[in-house]
């Protein structure tokens, strides 16, 4: 057998984030697109689930493209998709699908699932089913559009992201051989949830058993669809160490290799404009904490935020709130105004918040309840909101340190700041993602890009990766990678506070340094550097559907690239 790297004709990638915009798993695919499709241009096709007006703003249908193919295959198979472009750099192809006519069979395709993998679907729940739908759905029009638009001398990909869509992976395993599958995980959902419910995950991580925990967190449905699928594919991802560690605890399977998370700059503001952008993101987050918290700090505030999702302990927001907690008893020669950007159950923007914004008048005295900037609708639930009182924020009009929960998207349409995230991100001087479980991370490194120094931990894959840099060795050069355990939460707070105090006291000169040095951090993230990986895994996959073909008796001709 030949060690010339076997590259792919066509790629299928599939995931429930694609031109549905949920999480990480969005900017790895919307992110990369280009880098495949000036590659492939045209051969790379995404795969989503037909959300309608919820995406069509990210997408544009096309009449013309594939008409063929839905006139005469399409209409004959109960399948119905649109077929246009996701809105991102490269413009790629993309097929969403409506998997909802395949709820009335959805018994009959997990008894299937049984048989042949043995993925146990009686215990699902919540999304499960939608997803199972959504992935089964996105198997058969890959296998329409390869029986009619393709032959067995191309070399077909089909790559499948998270639990969502291993059933249509496991699908075309039986249904079209010829196609070599890709399993990516980017978390377990075993490792999520342990973590997610106040569990040790990495002190006892070699003691845990997957199944075991399955049972006792009711995953058993998710868990068993992940596991199988990984342990049946042609080439078995991971995005990190960090969860390769988990794969094989909890999967009992490690990955054939590792997809580490790149990026494109192309939407971080030149030099020319990112001095305008930075000092009127600035002056509208200055102007609803003053509105707010009833003070007149002014440009010389150091700014510090985190965002993502609403996890209170996996993410470090819970941490970050006791770093600054601490950091109140600092001698600061500075204010600090931290916000936390996480999505809640709101009832939309405060109204005696927007009343103040419209007006010109200075208000000397704060609103009532000066710690978040939207209604909640839940506000004696709220994890973020209770320590944020517990902890005694903004209950003293000369604290340095001031607290601002942000609990909408940040899309530009938020009725309060009315700018989407990246443009705040421009005006911050500090970001703070102390994440306990964090396969990746983005947030930190989209900091990092947009020049804004950066404290993660090393329970991020990111952070792992940072510290096997040469030349990066805390904040000083861009980003401080702070050692996290299971049981040293009090260290990383003061740790935290040490580092936000000493940014505080930082020269303009020292600080301009570490900014240029956070850039240049990033640029070793783009994805220019990280895609070859991809083509590893594409090659192993096309091996080992060769292999399986040669064993079926399958007449499979490799056609050189």
């Amino acid at each position: 057998m030949t060690n010339e790297q076997l590259i792919p004709d066509y790629i299928f990638e599939t995931s429930w984030e694609v031109c549905n915009k949920v999480g990480g798993i969005y900017t790895v695919l919307s992110t990369r697109a280009n880098t495949l499709q000036t590659r492939f241009r045209d051969r790379v096709f995404f795969i989503g689930p037909d959300r309608q007006e919820k995406q069509d703003h990210l997408f544009t249908e096309s009449d013309s493209l594939y008409a063929e193919w839905r006139e005469h295959a399409l209409a004959k198979s109960n399948l119905r998709v649109r077929i246009g472009r996701w809105n991102i750099p490269g413009n790629p192809i993309v097929i969403l699908v409506d998997f909802r006519p395949f709820f009335e069979i959805k018994n009959k395709i997990y008894v299937q699932a049984w048989e042949h993998y043995q993925v146990d679907s009686l215990h699902a729940y919540g999304d499960y089913d939608e997803a199972s739908m959504f992935s089964y759905a996105a198997g058969k029009v890959v296998k329409s559009f390869y029986l009619y638009n393709l032959s067995r001398n191309d070399k077909v990909i089909y790559h499948a992201h998270e639990w969502m869509t291993g059933l249509g992976a496991l699908y075309l395993q039986i249904n079209v051989p010829e196609i070599a599958t890709i399993f990516t995980t980017h978390a377990t959902s075993i490792g999520r949830s342990i973590a997610g419910n106040n569990k040790p995950l990495y002190d006892y991580l070699f003691v845990y058993n997957g199944d075991q925990m399955a049972v006792e967190l009711n995953m058993q449905s998710k868990h068993s669809i992940e596991k199988q699928t990984a342990h049946h594919v042609d080439c078995f991802t991971t995005v990190s160490e960090i969860t390769q560690k988990e794969c094989r605890q909890l999967l009992g399977k490690a990955a054939d290799a590792i997809l580490i998370n790149g990026f494109e700059d192309g939407f971080v503001p030149g030099n020319y404009a990112f001095g305008g952008k930075r000092k009127r993101a600035r002056t509208i987050m200055l102007q609803v904490a003053n509105n707010l918290l009833g003070t007149d700090w002014g440009d010389d505030t150091l700014i510090v935020a985190t965002s993502g999702r609403y996890e209170f302990k996996n993410k470090g927001i819970d941490i970050f709130l006791e770093a600054l907690s601490r950091l109140r008893t600092e001698n600061l020669n500075r204010n600090v105004l931290a916000f936390i950007y996480v999505p809640a159950w709101i009832n939309g923007p405060r109204g005696d918040l927007k009343a103040r914004l419209k007006s010109k008048e200075q208000f000397p005295v704060s609103l009532n309840l000066p710690l978040m900037t939207h209604n909640l609708k839940d506000e004696g639930r709220d994890q973020i909101l209770n320590r944020m009182r517990s902890l005694g924020f903004n209950s003293r009009p000369d604290e340095k340190v001031k607290v601002i929960f942000v609990p909408c998207y940040l899309d530009g349409k938020d009725g309060i700041f009315n700018k989407d995230y990246y443009d705040l991100l421009t005006g911050q001087d500090l970001s703070v993602y102390p994440s306990y479980y964090e396969p990746w991370g983005y947030t930190p490194l989209e900091s990092l890009a947009f020049r804004v120094p950066t404290i993660t931990t090393d329970l991020t894959g990111f952070g792992s990766w940072v510290k096997n840099l040469d030349r990066c060795h805390g904040i000083r050069d861009g980003v401080e990678v702070l050692h996290r355990t299971d049981g040293n939460y009090l260290q990383v707070a003061d740790e935290i506070k040490d580092t936000i105090s000493f940014y505080a006291a930082s020269t303009d000169e020292e600080v301009s340094k570490m900014r240029r040095r956070a850039s240049k951090v990033a640029k070793q993230a783009l994805w220019e550097h990280f895609i070859a990986h991809y083509y590893q895994a594409y090659d192993i996959a096309l091996r080992h559907a060769e292999k399986r073909l040669n064993q079926l008796g399958i007449n499979y001709k490799r056609k050189r690239s």
